[in-house]
């Protein structure tokens, strides 16, 4: 317990307190959108199963630091580029999210008509194995940028857990809020697609600061609010009817 009297644990449990909220609200963002598609009884216990899963999952995998640690290791390389373990689960990830962030956006848009795969429901058990398998990527990014800032495994842990409690006591809002604004549900697709190509830029060795992805995100919510605030009186356009006006 030598930690809580170092100051450095200290800053490094806020440093990973932060990280792990911005996370967390990327899995309720990704969750609230997937959650949808299921059965109004099943959508609730779908957000709280997929944060509590997520979060322990980032809690075995630091039972694992072992093994994160070699996922640094270079593996190969094509031309000048070298991959590691951490970067092929980089561009997976990063590819999946383009493709799902992508197949909802044309979802949105086109509504039932435009898709086949809208006929077919989505089951409880796909919706919480997308959700563990886009935190397995941001998980072992996280977990080797943790063990970077601590070597406190207590502190790591604390992080993990204080923000899985913080983001289901706000979940339920931001799920509720995301779902019923149609224009908000297409800007956190588009957040999740920004991400994406993150990933994939990361995955190729290169470094975008996220500074500049939050910054822009930020900016952009700043923008839907001011937005919502405008057509408060307005009923919001609905994605069928945004089709029905283009064709037009």
């Amino acid at each position: 317990m030598e930690w809580i009297s170092d100051p450095t644990a200290w800053s490094a449990l806020a440093a990973l307190l932060t990280l792990e909220i911005v996370l967390g609200v990327d899995n309720v963002v990704f969750i609230s959108i997937l959650a949808s598609k299921l059965p109004v009884e099943q959508q609730d216990k779908a957000r709280k199963v997929g944060l509590l899963a997520a979060g322990g999952m980032r809690i075995v995998l630091l039972l694992a630091i072992g093994w994160i640690i070699t996922l640094k290791k270079e593996l190969f390389t094509i031309g000048s580029i070298g991959f590691s373990g951490k970067e092929l689960i980089l561009l997976a990830g990063g590819l999946f999210l383009i493709y799902k962030a992508t197949k909802e956006i044309h979802h949105k848009l086109e509504g039932e008509e435009g898709t086949v795969s809208a006929k077919v429901a989505p089951t409880f058990a796909a919706v919480i194995g997308q959700v563990l398998l886009l935190d397995l990527v941001f998980s072992v990014d996280s977990v080797i940028t943790a063990v970077g800032m601590t070597t406190y495994v207590p502190v790591m842990v604390i992080a993990i857990l204080t923000s899985v409690v913080i983001m289901l006591v706000a979940s339920k809002a931001i799920y509720t809020f995301v779902n019923a604004h149609p224009s908000v549900k297409i800007l956190a697709l588009a957040f999740l697609l920004l991400i994406g190509v993150t990933l994939l830029a990361e995955g190729f060795g290169e470094k975008i600061p996220k500074g500049y992805i939050y910054a822009s995100m930020t900016f952009s919510v700043f923008v839907e609010v001011i937005n919502l605030r405008v057509r408060s009186k307005k009923k919001p356009v609905e994605p069928v009817h945004l089709r029905e006006t283009i064709t037009k």
